[in-house]
């Protein structure tokens, strides 16, 4: 028995997305100013059927980015606050007993959205992140037994504070593997905070993004897109990075296979966006820090040497050998 071959992605096919992404990345470009790099990584992870984890100081616009790429795609969107006192079902949604006709029923919690900031998730207790880790990685909610799809497309933008430590709870290594990027905002440029700052500006005004897709037209692209060619020396690439990241000594856990497999989907959307049905080194290159950096554990003495994960990738892609393009 033979498997259909999967129709390869046409030169109209890809134009078409890219020009949706230039249209996504320009109407949360409206409400978050200066940092496009950012909104696109963002987008990447929303067709790449992924999530993201912002970490960043209090102010820098995490919310903003949040619901302005809700209000581009047309979604619902839905903002967590975690707090210790958070339970699992204020987050996943609990079955209630409905007086009325007598039947227990399910209400949704705030997890069914198509954009769902968990904001300060680092300050919930262990048991209430690991409520998110099988909607995050199954796109479903099981209660009483039943499974309760959440809607397509699905991103989980969780922000943390690398800051003010008092009273938060560090991320296990098994939830940080779910998140599919992690970056940070920052502070704008001065020309940026000018206009930021400056009365009548629209920077910040999500309610002003306009609409420029919906939540089925994200979906149908984003499945497109898993199709798109990664010729074999790639992936090679890809593995290599990996196997040199577990074989570093200041490492002790490199990039897991979860991690590879989430680079393999990014580099296909950022070629898409780029307008190529290929992907080439230089995307693997783009992506991997902030695709695998927080997914790699430090040895104790690399942490005391003030090491950080992105310094190691680095060294390691400097080590690894890149693909030479086919001979034509």
């Amino acid at each position: 028995m033979t498997t259909a071959a999967v129709p390869a992605i046409g030169e109209d096919e890809i134009a078409e997305f890219r020009a949706l992404h230039a249209r996504l990345g320009d109407a949360v470009g409206s409400a978050v100013r200066g940092k496009r790099d950012v909104v696109d990584l963002v987008l990447v992870a929303l067709f790449a059927g992924g999530h993201v984890l912002l970490e960043d100081v209090p102010g820098t616009g995490k919310t903003t980015l949040a619901r302005a790429v809700a209000g581009a795609l047309g979604g619902v969107s839905r903002r967590v606050q975690f707090t210790p006192d958070l339970l699992p079902s204020d987050v996943t949604g609990t079955s209630v007993y409905d007086p009325q006709t007598g039947e227990v029923r399910f209400r949704p919690g705030p997890v069914f959205a198509n954009i769902v900031l968990a904001d300060e998730i680092n300050r919930a207790a262990a048991k209430t992140q690991s409520a998110l880790l099988e909607v995050m990685e199954e796109r479903t909610v099981t209660v009483d037994g039943v499974a309760h799809a959440v809607p397509a497309p699905f991103l989980v933008v969780a922000t943390q504070n690398p800051i003010d430590l008092d009273g938060t709870y560090r991320l296990p290594e098994a939830q940080l593997d779910r998140f599919m990027l992690r970056t940070s905002i920052g502070y704008p440029s001065v020309e940026h905070e000018m206009d930021v700052l400056r009365p009548g500006s629209g920077a910040g005004q999500v309610g002003a993004v306009p609409t420029v897709s919906n939540p089925r037209v994200v979906a149908e692209q984003g499945r497109r897109l898993a199709t798109l060619h990664v010729a074999d020396p790639l992936l090679r690439y890809i593995s290599d990075i990996g196997v040199a990241s577990r074989e570093d000594s200041r490492l002790r856990l490199g990039a897991s296979t979860r991690g590879l497999r989430s680079l393999v989907r990014c580099v296909q959307v950022y070629a898409a966006a780029q307008g190529r049905h290929f992907v080439v080194p230089g995307d693997v290159q783009e992506l991997a820090v902030p695709v695998l950096a927080h997914r790699l554990v430090l040895t104790r003495e690399a942490q005391l040497a003030g090491t950080t994960t992105g310094e190691v990738l680095a060294d390691v892609l400097a080590g690894v050998a890149v693909p030479r393009p086919a001979a034509r």
